[in-house]
């Protein structure tokens, strides 16, 4: 009998996977922390910081704008990109508690 495996995990593991899977590359997090650095829409210059080609770049924006971390706005013929201040607190709100859960270094572990 076949088990449906959209059952097996709750929203409390799915989303927080979802965004974990979003920052599972370098260049996505070097994103992240050039448009959190700039405070500001980054349009043409995200190719310019990164050893990428316009089409990765288009790429990881693509995976971080799908998961709701960053957001896009038309200007003529380029997209300005920042932050998406809600994707980020939700990023925040799911991982700081699983930080939580799991054992501090200091506790003794059983292996």
């Amino acid at each position: 009998m076949a088990v449906n495996k959209s059952k097996l995990f709750d929203s409390s593991q799915k989303r927080p996977a979802q965004l974990m899977k979003a920052l599972a590359h370098p260049a996505r997090i070097a994103i992240l922390e050039l448009l959190a650095e700039r405070q500001s829409c980054i349009c043409g210059a995200i190719t310019d910081e990164l050893p990428l080609a316009q089409s990765t770049v288009s790429q990881h924006l693509k995976a971080l704008k799908k998961a709701g971390l960053i957001k896009g706005e038309i200007d003529g013929v380029r997209t300005c990109y920042c932050l998406e201040e809600e994707g980020i607190k939700e990023l925040r709100d799911h991982l700081l508690p699983l930080i939580q859960k799991l054992k501090p270094e200091t506790e003794e572990n059983c292996c």
